[in-house]
């Protein structure tokens, strides 16, 4: 989105897109209960951004070295090595994977209503001229 608008919503836009990945892998995740030598995947970036965002911020650097590093954020897969205690090989914790599911659509309606809030705050500033 335009720097007109901020760094904001580019924000919002990029861990919405990172927060459907999470959510997708972790349906993934489910999907597998039932396979043989499965092992559950997560998906991470949080860390990663802030870091990112913190560094272009580092000594007054502009908008634009901003947007580049919310922009340039990928997420990081994983997968979880730790042992099965089921005779398949298979890690998948339902309980575990439900919680992490929950978690992340309401990170996800949380951001939805975050940029759908910046939107209608610039609509009225828009109707004010």
């Amino acid at each position: 989105m335009s720097l007109f608008y901020g760094n904001g919503i580019a924000l919002t836009e990029k861990t919405l897109d990172l927060l459907w990945g999470r959510q997708n892998l972790t349906v993934n995740n489910i999907a597998n209960v039932d396979t043989p030598n499965y092992k559950s995947k997560y998906l991470t970036f949080e860390n990663e951004l802030l870091h990112r965002i913190s560094t272009a911020e580092k000594g007054g650097q502009k908008k634009v070295h901003v947007a580049r590093a919310i922009d340039g954020q990928r997420a990081r897969i994983h997968s979880t090595r730790n042992e099965s205690s089921r005779l398949d090989g298979n890690n998948v914790d339902m309980d575990q994977e439900q919680v992490e599911l929950v978690k992340t659509t309401y990170a996800y309606q949380y951001m939805v209503n975050s940029v759908n809030n910046d939107i209608k705050r610039l609509m009225a500033a828009v109707k004010s001229f």
